[in-house]
């Protein structure tokens, strides 16, 4: 984390219990950043906190920090097992491990109990553990739903709730059970109330105000944070040279780690398929692939392993990946916002990093409502086409028929002759 993203704020100025504190100082934080800075002191003093600030900033040790300073000042008996005491809602599965991450290094000295609860794999490893009582609660909005449904927890007893990327959980259309979860919760001057997110928009604020207690907003604008420490540029390809020359922009950039997004989940597969066939070795990451692969592709991705990932917008938000030097916008996002969560991947925490977009025959369309919304023009990058290298075409991928085989209409097997429902035949013709 380099200097000049730090506010002036140190961590043990703050009242804080000293286990926490503990916690801090192992994890090398002496300086808050800005938005911890900003919101922590009001967290502190268990008043509600609206947090607007960009992915990369430090939100997520700032709730962390505060619901266990609650915890840590605030202890509960139970009789029987543990009920959740601080309940945090993500909008995907890499999220909410990550967040558990973090709080497990944040939280290592207060002997406090993370519990996860997230779709796709482990259902009953989760279950137990969550049934066997856990102070803190983090996961996705569907499986939390699934496990109180059955009764694997209460959630009577939360004393912190907290919303991670808020606005992404509404445009995942989370909404409903979000709303579902929040009224099972203690009435909202029971409880410390923290809502983070990379943009208040009204729905956003509309679900604040409605189950938050007089929430004080805290806006950190992003040109404070890390917008200025990307080295923007886009280029202008034709379709038929965009694959070309991603291919001879990695090869330039040599031993990095590069961040690929396109628009479509198939295209992702299909970018995969044509760098791996030129030599680079590459992942896609989507929501078909298996959880377990998906958590392996991001951990062998962060350690430095894989070196590049390929993603659509859904693996642009929340995830804190450090040192990504190179984010490549393969396709332009067709939405404004999407543009500045990609390049947010890269120059995180104060780094500097580059974000290179390719404004094609079919995405630069979007180009002008993108600089209408930062607020400048990207600087164009230029490529003669006869220095682009010859690829190599990946062979086509065998796709499983969707559905299983076709039946004819009694009950017969189109891939297997000799079965189904017998031609009716007429008398036959006389001599």
């Amino acid at each position: 984390m380099s200097e000049n993203h730090l506010s002036d704020l140190r961590f043990d100025t703050l009242p804080l219990h000293e286990s926490v504190l503990a916690g801090i100082r192992g994890a090398g934080f002496e300086f808050c950043t800005p938005i911890q800075a900003s919101t922590l002191p009001i967290a502190l003093e268990q008043r509600d906190v609206a947090g607007q600030a960009q992915t990369g900033t430090g939100k997520t040790a700032a709730f962390l920090i505060a619901a266990y300073q609650r915890l840590m000042t605030r202890p509960v008996e139970f009789d029987g097992p543990h009920q959740p005491r601080v309940f945090c809602l993500a909008p995907t599965r890499e999220l909410a491990v990550q967040i558990a991450g973090d709080a497990g290094v944040l939280g290592k000295h207060t002997g406090l109990k993370i519990g996860l609860a997230f779709g796709g794999t482990d259902y009953e490893k989760q279950r137990r553990t969550l049934q066997d009582g856990v102070d803190l609660l983090i996961g996705t909005p569907g499986r939390i739903i699934d496990y109180y449904k059955q009764g694997v927890y209460k959630l009577d007893r939360v004393q912190v709730a907290i919303l991670d990327e808020a606005d992404r959980m509404f445009d995942l259309g989370f909404i409903k059970d979000i709303r579902y979860l929040l009224r099972r919760l203690p009435k909202p001057e029971k409880r410390l109330n923290m809502l983070f997110s990379a943009t208040l928009s009204h729905r956003v604020m509309e679900l604040a105000y409605e189950h938050m207690n007089e929430p004080e907003l805290i806006r950190i604008e992003p040109d404070k944070v890390t917008a200025d420490k990307v080295r923007q540029a886009i280029f202008f390809p034709s379709n038929e040279d965009k694959m070309p020359l991603l291919v001879g922009l990695i090869r330039e950039m040599g031993a990095a780690r590069i961040m690929i997004f396109v628009n479509m989940k198939r295209e992702a597969e299909r970018v995969q398929d044509f760098l791996e066939a030129n030599g680079i070795q590459a992942k896609a990451i989507s929501g078909d692939v298996p959880q377990k692969k998906r958590l392996r592709m991001l951990m062998d991705f962060q350690s430095g392993e894989l070196p590049v990932l390929i993603g659509t917008d859904v693996a642009s938000r929340g995830l804190h990946i450090p040192n990504v030097q190179y984010v490549i916008n393969y396709d332009l996002p067709q939405d404004c916002e999407d543009y500045v969560h990609r390049i947010g991947r890269t120059a995180r925490a104060g780094a500097a990093g580059d974000a290179i977009s390719f404004g094609c025959e079919t995405y630069a369309i979007s180009l002008p409502d993108i600089e209408d919304y930062i607020g400048h023009k990207l600087p164009v990058a230029n490529y003669s086409p006869d220095d682009l290298p010859e690829i190599v075409r990946p062979k086509p991928r065998q796709r499983k028929p969707r559905g299983g085989p076709r039946r004819r209409p009694g009950g017969g097997d189109h891939n297997k002759p000799g079965k189904g429902r017998r031609r009716r035949r007429g008398p036959k013709k006389q001599p």
